[in-house]
C-alpha cells in the first residue's frame, strides 16, 4: 500500500509526481528545489537561500507524515556546481543531528528551473 503526501507549505509538484509517497513506515520524498511554495518562483539569494528553502520544503512535506529531520535515514543532494559543497554542507549541518543520515552528493549538468540545488530524502517512522 502507498499513500501520496502533499503539503500546502511546500511547492506543488511541477510534473506528474507526488511530493512524497508513504509506504508502510517509510516516506520517500521527491527532490525539492528552492521554490517558494506560495509564488512558485525560485527564491533569490543564491545557493544559501535555495538550500534553506529546499530544506524548509522538505520539512513541510515530512510534517504531513508526522515526521521530521530526525527520522531521515538517507539524503541525496544534487548540485549544479560542486564548488557550492561547503556552503551546502554548513547549512545541512544546521538541520540534522547525529546520527546523521546516509548521504550522497553529486554534481549535475542542470536542475529544473535553473536551480542550484535539489535535495531528496527518505525517512522512516518508528511505528
Amino acid at each position: 500500500m502507498k499513500r501520496s503526501l502533499e503539503s500546502k507549505q511546500a511547492p506543488a509538484a511541477i510534473g506528474p509526481y507526488s511530493q512524497a509517497i508513504e509506504s508502510g513506515t517509510t516516506v520517500f520524498c521527491s527532490g525539492q528545489i528552492g521554490l517558494d511554495p506560495h509564488s512558485g518562483a525560485l527564491v533569490s539569494g543564491g545557493i544559501e537561500a535555495e538550500t534553506r528553502r529546499a530544506l524548509a520544503n522538505i520539512r513541510a512535506v515530512l510534517a504531513e507524515a508526522g515526521l521530521g529531520f530526525a527520522e531521515v535515514v538517507k539524503t541525496t543532494i544534487f548540485l549544479a556546481d560542486l564548488g557550492d559543497f561547503e556552503i551546502v554542507n554548513r547549512i545541512y549541518g544546521e538541520h540534522f543531528e547525529a546520527p546523521y543520515p546516509a548521504r550522497s552528493t553529486v554534481q549535475v549538468a542542470a536542475l529544473p528551473r535553473r536551480a542550484k540545488i535539489e535535495i531528496e530524502v527518505t525517512a522512516v517512522s518508528a511505528a
